[in-house]
């Protein structure tokens, strides 16, 4: 499996290089039916990415968040065997502003587990990996999720505001148990910077499939501790889904207990 991710990242390089960077800044976007910005530089990256697989893994088919919800789930449904899973433009919206904060982000999967991820952040050139079971990388040398403190209130936290439900939305603003909040708007960066200690906390009120996939396995490879949790019951969610969820996570299990206790997330 090292030799896919070795692939994978020599991939996305090629195509943040050819596609992504030459069109940054300036590109404008539209939105999609369910609000969220899509430009022409998410398609053509699809484009590029799903011609060099579909070239060099013809038996291992893709899906990418730009496919249309039915070629979603037919693809989740009928593949038994390896799935790409693609997110060809993570941070879309920071993207078409100009905020240099997105990536690319690829998973393989595999009877319902993520056995592989890699996101490319194209501006920084850090390229993070994963491969199950092996540890996660960050241009090849090993990374770690750690904590400032055993405290959570001398930790940073990034928290995705708009999607959390009102309870827990209203409990951080009581509470304030972290010290200090923080947010990318880029969810597979997100996930890769936990892991290399970069914060310590995280919560995201509604991520789908292509935009977790290879981030947590990268950021539970490092050490990270993370649970899902389905939106309408908050109720722990497992395996693969096209479904969003709700995502909390922290460098160590410790600190995610006592993050789940302030969110009211911990029944």
């Amino acid at each position: 499996m090292k030799s896919e991710a070795d692939y994978v990242a020599r991939l996305l390089r090629q195509t943040a290089a050819t596609v992504l960077l030459p069109r940054w800044p300036g590109i404008r976007g539209q939105r999609k039916a369910d609000g969220s910005l899509m430009t022409a530089a998410d398609l053509a990256a699809q484009d590029y990415l799903a011609e060099a697989l579909a070239r060099d893994f013809p038996n291992i088919p893709l899906l990418s968040e730009e496919m249309s919800g039915a070629e979603q789930s037919a693809l989740l449904q009928e593949t038994e065997g390896l799935l790409w899973v693609l997110d060809p433009l993570d941070g879309t919206t920071n993207y078409a502003a100009g905020f240099p904060v997105f990536a690319i982000s690829l998973a393989l999967i595999e009877r319902d587990q993520v056995v592989l991820g890699v996101v490319l952040d194209p501006v920084r050139d850090e390229c993070f990996t994963a491969v199950r079971g092996q540890g996660a990388l960050l241009n090849g040398q090993a990374i770690r999720a750690c904590a400032a403190a055993s405290r959570l209130e001398n930790c940073v936290a990034v928290v995705d505001l708009k999607r959390l439900p009102e309870a827990q939305i209203l409990r951080l603003s009581r509470q304030r148990c972290f010290g200090s909040q923080r947010n990318l708007g880029a969810v597979a960066l997100e996930w890769c910077w936990l892991g290399a200690g970069r914060f310590h906390l995280y919560l995201h009120g509604g991520q789908r499939l292509w935009d977790y996939a290879a981030g947590r396995l990268i950021a539970e490879e490092s050490g990270a501790v993370a649970r899902q949790l389905a939106l309408d019951r908050l109720t722990p969610r497992q395996g693969v889904s096209l479904e969003p969820c709700l995502a909390v996570a922290a460098a160590n299990t410790a600190l995610l207990q006592d993050w789940q206790r302030c969110l009211g997330l911990d029944a």
